[in-house]
């Protein structure tokens, strides 16, 4: 059985434990990162900060399209009959899309073809009758002489034929009635090759409108929208559908006249996506030579990148310069080195004593591809954390972060 004195020291041995563990406790909830202050850096890169001379930027909502897009409409009149495919099917170039009933063109065209056979047959039989005209030349008949045979009749006639064109028994003069037939033979293989002319030309013109029963895809891309369905009744000039080139895709801005002069083709600017409020860098590629008389507004239009993630008709905004007001100098640090609390991003301060501090900053514009403005909170020359420990608190949630 313990003593009274032993019992003593047990007691104040469990009260010293206690304490130790209490002080331990409250040290590490004030080393918990965001609630106070954490002594010495983190393992992470520490970075100065610099400045950098910022240009006034105005941001523009515009829409996303696609590179390349039509609108295929009925050439004919006719009814659909045949449509490859629904919304979102993609089509190389050269596939046929719609294709409108023939029926009535198919008959044109066996009736021309048929022409042109007949043409061709009357041309043969031209050539073959001009050819024994010239070999062998048609005899003339004699009105009278009792069938006198037409040899003995030009005995007594043909130094009257040398004179004047007819005999004295009204007989015409052979070498003009050879002529005659000759060029009469000549005639008709004229006739008959400007025939073979005429069935070519309506068959080339039936078939150009068999052509224009079929809507071809004029590059490859997809059904944007379909705007007729099988068995519709199309009239000249009305739509069938949209096609479009969905790899490539731009925003068209419509860009007031007073920003234009910092604008050029070529040029490359931030673009911020509806959806998943990335940032990505984008490139001049049109600007419309003309403004628009109502608005006074220029349509610009800018390249995405691939694989953007952005999609035909989504809203989209671009920052364009305004070289009208002074460009400012601004605190820049890498994107890496905001984090995020709650709605509010900040980065992680070392100050004199070696001790990283959360300052809750505003953040601007990307000045490039990786580094942002700070438009307050932070001043040149003090230091950052580049890559805050993962137990910092959140990373700042970078719309360009994963481009």
């Amino acid at each position: 059985m313990p003593s009274h004195s032993e019992s003593c020291k047990g007691r104040i041995f469990m009260t010293k434990r206690l304490l130790s563990l209490s002080l331990a406790a409250v040290i590490g909830m004030s080393a918990v990162p965001g609630v106070g202050q954490v002594t010495g850096p983190p393992s992470s890169d520490v970075m100065v900060v610099g400045t950098r001379s910022v240009g006034v930027t105005v941001t523009l909502g515009g829409t996303v399209v696609p590179y390349k897009e039509v609108t295929l409409a009925a050439q004919l009149p006719g009814r659909v009959v045949h449509i490859a495919g629904e919304e979102g099917d993609a089509f190389e170039e050269g596939a046929e899309l719609v294709r409108l009933n023939d029926d009535e063109l198919q008959a044109q065209m066996r009736a021309a073809q048929t022409d042109l056979a007949n043409a061709y047959a009357a041309w043969r039989n031209a050539g073959v009758q001009y050819g024994r005209q010239l070999v062998s030349p048609k005899e003339q008949s004699t009105p009278g002489g009792m069938g006198m045979p037409s040899l003995f009749d030009r005995m007594f006639t043909d130094q009257a034929r040398q004179v004047v064109p007819s005999n004295m028994m009204g007989q015409g003069n052979p070498r003009y009635e050879r002529y005659a037939d000759t060029y009469s033979y000549g005639t008709q293989i004229e006739q008959a090759r400007n025939a073979i002319l005429q069935a070519r030309s309506r068959i080339e013109q039936i078939a150009s409108k068999l052509r224009d029963t079929r809507s071809i895809a004029p590059f490859n891309g997809v059904i944007a929208k379909k705007l007729v369905e099988v068995g519709d009744t199309m009239q000249p000039g009305q739509p069938l559908l949209k096609f479009a080139d969905i790899q490539l895709l731009q925003i068209r801005v419509e860009v007031p006249a007073r920003l234009m002069p910092g604008v050029r083709k070529g040029m490359i600017v931030n673009a911020r996506l509806d959806v998943g409020n990335r940032v990505v860098r984008a490139r001049v590629s049109r600007i419309w030579p003309v403004a628009d008389e109502a608005r006074h507004t220029v349509t610009v239009e800018f390249d995405l990148p691939p694989g953007s993630g952005a999609g035909a008709g989504m809203y989209a905004e671009v920052m364009i310069p305004d070289v009208n007001v002074r460009a400012k100098t601004l605190p820049v640090v890498p994107d890496t080195a905001l984090v995020q609390r709650g709605s509010l991003p900040g980065v992680y301060v070392l100050n004199d004593k070696n001790e990283s501090e959360l300052r809750l900053v505003r953040v601007g514009e990307y000045v490039d591809r990786n580094n942002v403005a700070i438009l307050s909170g932070l001043k040149p020359g003090e230091r950052v954390l580049l890559r805050p420990q993962s137990g910092a608190g959140a990373y700042w949630t970078s719309p360009q972060r994963g481009h």
